[in-house]
């Protein structure tokens, strides 16, 4: 029999998923804008007006990218109901974590005790969480998992140069996670995501790692940013994705009960809601005004605050929307847990 004949026997027939639990980790450290602006010649209001962020949480001893991720994650598997030894697969979004190898991944499995769990990082930078959903989802429908952990978590106060007026006052630290299961109804969308590696350049680490050892003139690789193509590629582009998601799940704006848009900027999350026509009772995350922009962290740690202040409720129809360095995106309809 050649190998063309050979019908290999699927994991399991398709099925649904479903997100059962968040969690969220934040800092303890609260940075207001009072303690940035001296360093980048600027102010409280110049922050406020141009990024609609008053202050943001800095991880300190203690809150390592691991720390961090594990918080987060036992926050989540404990929403769930569910223990570690549940977990099949660990996907961990980030950009922040300063070791090549092994992943963080493998090491937040085996401290939260999914000893068996396969384990990756995903590094999608802002758009990170919702690719792990996307991921995670697939894995569940095929069978290739039972559970999965996603998280998103960053340190980009290691990441950041705190002189840099483009930079230095928009990020901030912190970790959420979720947990994706099977479900008789599909109650997560089809993910939209991509990427136009033709504006990589317009978020990227300065110079590689390897740079250190050529050039003893460089201290550290931090971020860079043109803020302003940024915020175009956002504001005109992303609301096509927005829609796109909507579509392929078959709902409407109408339909929504929460829009959780990845925490870049005020001015870009209130162009968004404007440009999607979203009816007012929406609730729309703006976690960004005192957690900053945390990257890979941003939608998680902003759907677990909507759940935990009572904004949005298990059962509510809502939009993920990711976006960042790459140029990544990612986006998909979901029923909250």
């Amino acid at each position: 029999m050649s190998h063309r004949e050979v019908g290999l026997r699927p994991a399991q027939p398709l099925r649904h998923s479903q997100l059962l639990g968040f969690g969220a980790y934040r800092p303890t450290r609260v940075v207001p804008n009072s303690e940035i602006v001296e360093r980048i010649d600027s102010s409280d209001e110049w922050i406020r007006e141009r990024s609609g962020i008053i202050e943001r949480r800095i991880a300190g001893d203690g809150e390592s990218v691991v720390d961090m991720s594990s918080f987060a994650a036992e926050k989540a598997l404990a929403a769930a109901g569910l223990t570690a030894d549940a977990i099949d697969l660990v996907l961990l979004a980030t950009v922040t974590y300063l070791k090549q190898t092994p992943a963080a991944a493998a090491v937040v499995a085996d401290r939260i005790g999914a000893t068996n769990a396969a384990a990756l990082d995903i590094s999608a930078a802002c758009a990170g969480f919702c690719y792990g959903v996307g991921l995670a989802a697939d894995a569940v429908a095929s069978g290739s998992a039972q559970h999965v952990l996603v998280i998103g978590v960053e340190r980009l106060s290691d990441m950041v140069d705190p002189t840099d007026r483009g930079t230095a006052f928009i990020f901030g630290d912190g970790a959420g996670a979720a947990v994706v299961g099977p479900s008789q109804v599909p109650l997560i969308g089809p993910v939209v995501w991509g990427a136009d590696g033709a504006q990589a350049d317009a978020i990227e680490q300065r110079e590689p790692w390897d740079a250190l050892k050529r050039d003893p003139a460089i201290t550290f690789p931090a971020l860079s940013m043109k803020g302003q193509q940024v915020f175009r590629w956002a504001v005109f582009d992303m609301p096509d994705v927005a829609r796109k998601a909507l579509e392929v799940a078959g709902v409407t704006a109408d339909d929504l009960d929460v829009f959780v848009p990845h925490q870049a900027n005020l001015r870009i999350i209130d162009a968004m809601v404007r440009q999607l026509k979203l009816p007012e009772r929406v609730v729309v995350a703006k976690d960004i005004v005192d957690t900053g922009n945390t990257s890979a962290a941003s939608v998680p740690l902003a759907v677990s605050r909507l759940l935990e202040t009572g904004q949005a409720r298990s059962g509510d129809l809502a939009l993920l929307l990711g976006f960042g360095a790459g140029l990544a995106y990612a986006a998909q309809v979901v029923v909250l847990p």
